[in-house]
């Protein structure tokens, strides 16, 4: 078992993410006892997948449940096996398909991890949806920015996108836990990604998370591949084109994202560092 903190080269920034390494995977209850003892927002769990080297079945755990697919947790995940000795380029085999991820050196003698999404998909978000999660977190319908409205968006897991015009409106972002918890069961949302345009290729982002038992994710890769193709589909993005997202400032765990889509190539790609914590 390895705790490492994922999109940023600080221990005490990013998104704490558990990553276990075995030659086989528990059985599914013990699994999630220990994301629960954990604690962190999520825990991988991986083992060798037939097929060649640099092949893992992978799965996820929340204090609270499994979830389909993490992105901080997978950066931690290809980061740890890189640095022993496994390939650069693996495959991981999620309950909803594989995901590519490639690890390369960067600055500082840090590694940097790549995943690439499954093909996402976008679609608006229901009118009843928005209007209850405007009304938990006390926001109103001009507090939003009207160039990027809202929608449900998949790369991997589902996820509501909201922009708010100011980022005081985002800064401010607080809400009832069981409410928003027991919304984002209904409509089978894995975060909500909250969002504030900074700049044409910068953003800032805060993540709800209930449903895994956490107020708040200082990082959400899954979130990140979700905005890139809600921003391709919207045409905000032209392949090929990068952009950054900044989470977890407000929570003192600031991270950096970095999102990609290249041309004829339906999926993102999110990358970030990961360190041990």
């Amino acid at each position: 078992m390895l705790r490492l903190a994922a999109f940023t080269t600080d221990p005490a920034g990013g998104n704490p993410a558990g990553v276990w390494l075995g030659d086989a995977l528990p059985p599914a209850d013990e699994m999630q006892r220990v994301a629960a003892e954990v604690g962190y927002s999520e825990t991988a769990f991986l083992a060798p997948d037939p097929g060649g080297a640099g092949r893992f079945r992978v799965r996820y755990f929340s204090p609270l449940a499994e979830v389909a697919f993490c992105g901080h947790a997978t950066i931690g995940a290809g980061v740890a096996l890189a640095e022993r000795g496994h390939p650069a380029d693996l495959t991981l085999r999620t309950n909803d398909g594989e995901i590519v991820v490639s690890v390369q050196p960067g600055p500082d003698d840090h590694q940097v991890a790549t995943l690439t999404s499954v093909e996402p998909s976008v679609r608006p978000a229901r009118a009843d949806l928005l209007a209850r999660a405007l009304d938990l977190l006390a926001w109103q319908p001009g507090d939003l920015d009207p160039a990027l409205p809202s929608a449900v968006a998949f790369a991997g897991v589902h996820h509501l996108i909201v922009a708010v015009r100011d980022y005081a409106t985002l800064a401010g972002m607080a809400y009832e836990f069981d409410p928003m918890q027991a919304l984002m069961l209904e409509y089978d949302l894995t975060t909500l990604q909250l969002i504030w345009r900074e700049s044409a290729l910068r953003f800032r982002a805060r993540d709800p998370f209930a449903v895994g038992g956490v107020v708040e994710d200082p990082a959400t890769g899954a979130a990140a591949a979700a905005l890139g193709a809600y921003l391709r589909d919207r045409g905000e993005i032209v392949a090929p084109a990068s952009f950054q997202i900044s989470q977890g400032v407000e929570m003192g765990r600031p991270s950096l994202l970095t999102v990609s889509i290249v041309p004829d190539d339906p999926r993102i790609r999110v990358s970030g560092t990961a360190v041990a914590i």
